[in-house]
């Protein structure tokens, strides 16, 4: 674990292995448990897939991406908890900030199985193992933003 954390593009690696896994997950709830996400579990997805993107780009300078990977690390946690507070007991989400967003990037027509929200805020409102969903994906933004912390923070290498 020592030489892991010192080393910053194995931490950046494992951050883009650990969003993907949780995006993965998300779509194996969906199509194979038929849990269908909402438009706040689509934009978590989106953010999860933007740090993976980062981290696999930021090889070359592990710094910037580090950084990168934090703010999107935040905007994901942010995503959580105003989906588990707010959005979880909206009968209708649609039209939201994360709604905007993913219609503007237009990934919701460009690739549907993945970034179409099909339920509304409510009715995404499931659970595994007695814990929200929305909570699942928090605590997975909070280890991914301490990993890009660290990799922000950590000494550059010789």
């Amino acid at each position: 674990m020592k030489a892991l954390l010192q080393r910053p593009g194995l931490l950046l690696l494992g951050i883009a292995v650990l969003s993907v896994a949780g995006v993965g997950a998300a779509l194996v709830s969906q199509h194979v448990y038929g849990m269908e996400p909402c438009p706040w579990c689509i934009l978590q997805r989106v953010i999860f897939l933007a740090i993976a993107l980062v981290c696999l780009v930021g090889f070359a300078s592990t710094r910037i991406a580090g950084v990168l990977a934090l703010g999107l690390a935040l905007c994901g946690v942010a995503a959580a908890l105003w989906q588990h507070f707010q959005a979880a007991s909206s009968t209708s989400c649609a039209l939201t900030l994360a709604d905007r967003i993913v219609i503007a990037t237009k990934l919701d027509s460009l690739w549907p199985d993945v970034f179409l929200a099909r339920a509304s805020c409510a009715d995404a409102a499931v659970t595994l193992m007695g814990i929200s969903y929305d909570l699942w994906s928090l605590a997975l933004f909070v280890v991914v933003g301490a990993m890009a912390a660290w990799v922000t923070l950590s000494p550059p290498r010789r």
